[in-house]
């Protein structure tokens, strides 16, 4: 099995030997690590950390684990339980906490689980803290507290609650004219978390939920990544409930997609793009998305007079730059929504309640509202490489032989043609390229990328 160990956390799966998967001695020892990262950055006697999890089978193992390892530490811990990786983003700061940790393995199968963590502002630590948590996880660097200076667990269940009050009190949300449409969704919580804040959230703007895989008992019923392949369930509900649309989140509901009323995908790269055209209608601004994202919001933006930037893939790099651009919005293409009126993290109820608020004012369906959008499609592969091949040697073949051309070595090799482009990404993990492409057609997306993958082909000799 795997375990993975990166500068945003640990993740990996249940079970097996230490170090090769996500044992409790790992869990252990990953949560000391921050909490001695936090210890030796700051100047306080007492720090706080808040804590939730998603529905996952082994979350209450890695969660009691993990709180106990923290209190080990002298460090207090605000437990929300039950949570979404938005909403303890949201408890950080409100809870003027040190930082925070999500247990979850976002859209990963069930057999993962992970440590998403966040400094005092309630955001992803940088690759710098994150390469220093790893070090003293390396070195087991570790100083427990005495007896009397152990920490102490706060319990507080009601944060799912009170992020919702905090999405229903931004400006640009209109519960009250939502209410006045009298819509009916349907939602696919993939029987985690999201089942129960996202019909919540819609209930209280006055929408019908119907209740698909709701129940948090972490036994995912299908692939819990929110992809076309996976959710064949929803969109024939959609259409046999004669919904108005279909809300699908992750297993944290840090991502969203929506399913038209015709039963189609909606399009998980179109959530940014119809929520970020309402926000710019509303308050005209600068937008970023990462490099592996749909031109579409590049779009959008020069419509309402914006200017767009793309970022490295990965939510801290995003927001790096969305802080940098003065942006009013961004996120990826993976239905991650990013509103810094809220706060600067993917926040799929913030996704849903402006989404809400901007078909309310329109008068057309959930369909042809995405017919009027600019029409792209993505095509994503990958080539698998032997260890021997230099894969930063191909990358830099590609460079050379598409010179000419809009190229960007920010993350890998993107190469921006007239019509389409195409991002090549190396694994940090293993010898994989992978292949991003996106083209006004399917088949012309599907036909730039075997163009690629052969010319990588040729050039690696295979």
């Amino acid at each position: 099995m795997t375990l993975i160990k990166s500068i945003s956390g640990i993740r990996g799966t249940i079970g097996g030997k230490t170090g090769d998967n996500l044992t409790p001695v790992d869990a252990v020892k990953f949560a000391s690590a921050y909490g001695t990262f936090l210890k030796q950055n700051s100047n306080k006697e007492k720090l706080t950390v808040v804590i939730g999890r998603d529905a996952r089978i082994s979350g209450p193992m890695i969660h009691n684990l993990v709180v106990n390892t923290l209190i080990g530490l002298g460090i207090d811990v605000i437990d929300l339980g039950l949570s979404t990786t938005p909403t303890v983003e949201v408890a950080v700061p409100l809870e003027k906490a040190d930082g925070g940790i999500i247990l979850t393995a976002s859209h990963n199968p069930k057999q993962w689980n992970a440590l998403k963590l966040l400094n005092d502002k309630g955001e992803f630590l940088n690759g710098a803290d994150g390469a220093k948590i790893l070090e003293i996880a390396e070195s087991e660097a570790f100083d427990f507290s005495d007896v009397d200076h152990l920490g102490t667990i706060t319990e507080n269940d009601a944060y799912m609650d009170i992020h919702i009050d905090e999405v229903l009190n931004l400006a640009l949300v209109d519960a009250e004219a939502v209410k006045k449409k009298k819509y009916k969704v349907v939602v696919d919580g993939v029987n985690s978390s999201g089942g129960i804040i996202i019909p919540k959230l819609l209930e209280q703007m006055g929408v019908e939920v119907v209740r698909l895989y709701c129940e948090p008992n972490g036994h995912f019923p299908h692939n819990p990544e929110p992809l076309k392949e996976h959710l064949g369930d929803i969109c024939e509900l959609v259409v046999k409930e004669q919904a108005d649309f279909g809300i699908v989140v992750d297993p944290d509901v840090d991502r969203l997609a929506f399913i038209s009323n015709d039963g189609e995908m909606f399009g998980e790269e179109y959530t940014l793009v119809a929520v970020a055209d309402y926000v710019l209608s509303r308050t005209p601004g600068n937008t970023v998305s990462n490099m592996s994202s749909s031109r579409a919001l590049r779009d959008i933006t020069n419509k309402h007079n914006g200017t767009y930037e793309a970022s490295a893939v990965g939510e801290v790099n995003v927001v790096e730059l969305m802080k940098k651009n003065n942006a009013i919005i961004g996120g990826e293409g993976n239905g991650g929504i990013i509103y810094p009126e809220a706060h600067y993290g993917r926040d799929a109820l913030v996704g849903v309640a402006l989404f809400l608020t901007y078909l309310a004012g329109q008068d057309q369906s959930v369909a042809e509202l995405r017919a009027g959008y600019p029409q792209y499609f993505m095509s994503k592969n990958k080539i698998e490489l032997t260890p021997q091949i230099d894969v930063d040697a191909i990358l830099k073949a590609m460079t050379a032989k598409y010179q000419h051309e809009n190229i960007s070595t920010v993350d890998g090799v993107k190469i921006d043609f007239a019509a389409d482009w195409v991002h090549l990404r190396k694994s940090n993990t293993e010898p994989i390229i992978r292949i991003y492409t996106e083209a006004p057609t399917q088949e012309q997306a599907d036909t730039l990328a075997l163009r690629i993958i052969d010319e990588i082909k040729e050039i690696a000799g295979i």
